[in-house]
Parts: C-alpha cells; sequence; structure tokens
C-alpha cells in the first residue's frame, strides 16, 4: 500500500485573516507551535536545523544589483534533481534564497531548459558525483552534460579549502555553517518557495546520519553556501569558461 506524508500550515487556511493567523499562534505552547503551525511531525533530537522558521523567512523583494548571485543543483532523477539560486548581501554577510527548482524522473536537457532562463552566465556549482559518468550520457560525466546545454558549470565540484590548501566536502561543515548564518539571522528565504520550506520541516538525522530522502533542495542551498566565494555580480561576470571535461567533445 503506497503511502505519503501531506502537511499543511495555519497560512494555507486562508479563512483566517493575518491578524487571527497570529493570535492563533500566540496561542499554542512554544514547544508545540512549529507542529501545530505547519505540520510539522515531531522529530525530537533529529532536527537538523533547530530554528524558528519565522526567522529565516522573509518576504520577496527586488535584490540590488551589486550582491553576488550563484546557482547550486543537486542531481537526481528518482530522487529529485534541484536547483537553487543564491543572493549574497556581503556587507551583512546574509545570504538568501531566491529561487528554487525541483522534479523528479526528468533529463539534463529539461533541466537546463527551465534554469537558462535565470541567466546564461549565472555559475553553477555541483556536487563531486557530478564528475560521474552516465550510460544515457554516453560516458559523459554529468556535469559536462549540462555544460554542453549551455549552463555556465563552475570548473570543479562544490568544497571548502581548509587552512592547507586541502579540499573539504565535508556535509558537516556545510550544515553547520548554514545552521549559524540561521540562528545568527544571515540566512533568509524568500516565503514563497514552499518546496524549499517542505524539506526544511522535514530535515533530520537517523541514528546519527543526515536522513537521505526528501533533501534534494537542502543539498543544493548547502552546495552553494559552500562555494559563496565565486559568487558573481551580473557586471562581473566574465566568459571564464574552460574545459572541465571530455575536451575533444568541443562542449566549451
Amino acid at each position: 500500500m503506497s503511502r505519503a506524508i501531506i502537511t499543511a500550515t495555519i497560512h494555507d487556511a486562508e479563512h483566517f485573516t493575518e491578524e487571527q493567523r497570529n493570535e492563533i499562534i500566540k496561542s499554542y505552547p512554544a514547544w508545540e507551535r512549529k507542529a501545530r503551525v505547519s505540520g510539522v511531525p515531531a522529530l525530537g533530537s533529529g532536527v537538523i536545523f533547530p530554528v524558528s522558521e519565522e526567522t529565516i523567512t522573509c518576504e520577496r523583494r527586488e535584490l540590488p544589483a551589486h550582491w553576488p548571485r550563484i546557482g547550486a543543483m543537486d542531481f537526481g532523477w528518482t530522487h529529485a534533481f534541484a536547483a537553487v539560486e543564491l543572493a549574497w548581501d556581503r556587507d551583512a554577510d546574509c545570504v538568501y534564497v531566491v529561487k528554487t527548482y525541483r522534479i523528479k524522473e526528468a533529463t539534463p536537457v529539461q533541466h537546463a531548459a527551465a534554469l537558462r532562463a535565470w541567466g546564461e552566465k549565472l555559475r553553477w556549482m555541483w556536487p563531486r558525483d557530478g564528475n560521474r559518468e552516465t550510460l544515457e550520457g554516453a560516458g559523459i560525466a554529468l556535469s559536462a552534460q549540462y555544460a554542453a546545454q549551455g549552463l555556465n558549470m563552475w570548473h570543479e565540484f562544490s568544497h571548502y579549502v581548509e587552512g592547507n590548501g586541502q579540499k573539504s566536502v565535508s556535509v558537516e561543515a556545510g550544515l553547520m555553517d548554514m545552521l549559524d548564518r540561521m540562528q545568527t539571522g544571515r540566512f533568509k528565504v524568500f516565503r514563497e518557495h514552499h518546496d524549499w520550506f517542505d524539506e526544511f520541516r522535514l530535515y533530520h538525522r537517523r541514528d546519527g546520519k543526515v536522513f537521505k530522502e526528501n533533501d534534494d533542495l537542502m543539498a543544493a542551498t548547502r552546495y552553494g553556501v559552500m562555494m559563496l566565494r565565486h559568487a558573481q555580480t551580473a557586471r562581473a561576470y566574465k566568459d571564464f569558461r574552460r574545459p572541465l571535461v571530455y575536451p575533444k567533445q568541443g562542449y566549451f
């Protein structure tokens, strides 16, 4: 028998006015508020981001052109493909999730067709498995398949650079980076991105490990945060494309 979890928030109850919603929310005990308001199951100590959803939510608005932006993606097929665009207020060191995209069982051609509309020179960051070849791609690495479709793929996978110059792809380091930003008011998400918040509410650990289901936008966001140092403003974009893999194929 098929099963699914369907959640609804108090904001989906359109018969309440905003004032009525606020009064109802205030009436709930603090420890029950998230479950009652957002329909989030109690996940106990397994919650990865133990912060109030309201503290990271903001309304959509026009952002300054001088704020750098960056795109990041998490590959998938039955496990959804997901992508985000981040904007970075460097003065306040605050990251904004401004666009999201998530879809199952679609090809790089379909993904790229949707994502090119975000800007042909937007730099795209990707995970280490982007170096992996696929049968569908006739032995061509995933990252190169997206580059062939016109996305401005960065020339190496997402990583931090440690003090000794070594590359680190630590999941925990990325999660702690995001959590620190959330707890200090330096991470915001436009309220309209319900798919992002759906994952955020259920993002948890099981037996101490990150539960790898319905975490695709969370992963894409983490890859983008890891590579913020490569974010660029529209004015600063340069055609930096260099051979990623398989240069003989003429993708660059």
